[in-house]
């Protein structure tokens, strides 16, 4: 009986641990998505990918998860950058990727194509 006690326990906390990973997801997916419509650029493959989790003390001093996602980018659909974003719960603390957008050039043609 205890085993089954125990086990039960096990699951719960695995589904919760798992529900929280998959709400920070969407919430990095909706921030990336958002940053890069903000900057005018194209966001690549519409996902975002966890990199790193680690446990740290909030502002009120309880521990909590932090999350480190990355997603990718692109000014022209010639090339592709990398942003990355940390979350905590499901508060951004440091976003990295598209600023302003970036005025280049109009290329009619890829062939001819040139990097500004």
């Amino acid at each position: 009986m205890p085993t089954l006690i125990l086990l039960m326990i096990v699951g719960a906390l695995g589904y919760a641990f798992w529900n929280s990973s998959r709400a920070a997801a969407e919430r990095a997916g909706a921030l990336g998505r958002n940053a890069c419509a903000a900057a005018d650029v194209q966001w690549l493959d519409q996902s975002v990918h966890a990199i790193a989790l680690r446990i740290v003390r909030g502002d009120d001093g309880k521990l909590c998860f932090e999350r480190t996602f990355k997603f990718e980018y692109s000014y022209d659909g010639l090339d592709r950058h990398v942003g990355r974003m940390v979350l905590r719960g499901d508060q951004l603390i440091s976003f990295s990727g598209p600023g302003a957008a970036r005025i280049s050039r109009i290329r009619p043609d890829v062939e001819d194509a040139e990097d500004v």
